[in-house]
């Protein structure tokens, strides 16, 4: 049983190490390692694409056995957009959101 324990605190231990030097990496060394501006222009598209990552397969129905392709949460996607596209406001959007998939969950 201990090894199993020391193989957990070293695997925890090694990616703590890890995720430490890959985020913390760019501050450390960014004077030392300067970045194109290829990379620069690249990297101001990773948030978009973290969220896109994060948001899609919550939106679309991926598993097996789903139900149909329009779905109550792409439903309120689709009306958080809309609110976007009229106000630009962020909170406007995550109320509006909300409101319409509750509102659509208890409809439909």
């Amino acid at each position: 049983m201990a090894d199993n324990d020391t193989y957990v605190l070293a695997v925890i231990g090694l990616l703590t190490l890890c995720s430490l030097i890959t985020r913390a990496g760019y501050f450390v060394f960014g004077n030392r390692i300067p970045l194109t501006d290829g990379v620069r222009r690249a990297l101001r598209y990773a948030p978009p694409a973290a969220l896109i990552a994060i948001i899609v397969p919550e939106i679309l129905p991926w598993a097996e056995g789903a139900r149909a392709f329009v779905d109550v949460r792409l439903l309120a996607v689709l009306v958080a957009i809309a609110v976007y596209a009229r106000t630009r406001s962020t909170v406007s959007v995550i109320v509006s959101g909300m409101v319409a998939f509750w509102v659509l969950r208890a409809l439909l």
